[in-house]
């Protein structure tokens, strides 16, 4: 099991950038493919990013390319989401999640965990 706590949220003009981090428990990090999604007030989850076991394989979603990358530390049990030029349309709760599988998902019911999520604002 894996429990995942996100963090680096908040409040940015439009422009500006953030890194969310997302810190997993547990040993078996490395067995399990990451992904974020985000959700704005009265939308649906959105995917954002994934990226496999290794990290040798990302996928981004066509909203967010060219601006986020997503990353991970398997020593230090870590995913990121690092997002640049951020736009107004980028506000949403950010949640990281797990999966135990070898390559990228990009549906959210292919995650079997999930993490609190964490607002980002992005001002105009």
């Amino acid at each position: 099991q894996v429990q995942l706590v996100e963090s680096g949220g908040g409040l940015v003009q439009a422009g500006g950038s953030l890194r969310l981090s997302c810190a997993a428990s547990g040993r078996t990090f490395s067995s399990y493919s990451m992904g974020w999604f985000r959700q704005a007030p009265g939308e649906e989850r959105e995917f954002v990013a994934s990226i496999s076991r290794s990290g040798g394989t990302t996928y981004i979603a066509d909203s967010v390319k060219g601006r986020f990358t997503i990353s991970r530390d398997n020593t230090k049990n870590m995913a990121y989401l690092q997002m640049s030029i951020l736009k107004p349309d980028d506000t949403a709760v950010y949640f990281c999640a797990a999966a135990n599988y070898l390559g990228v998902l990009i549906k959210d019911y292919e995650y079997q965990y999930w993490g609190q999520g964490t607002q980002v604002t992005v001002s105009s």
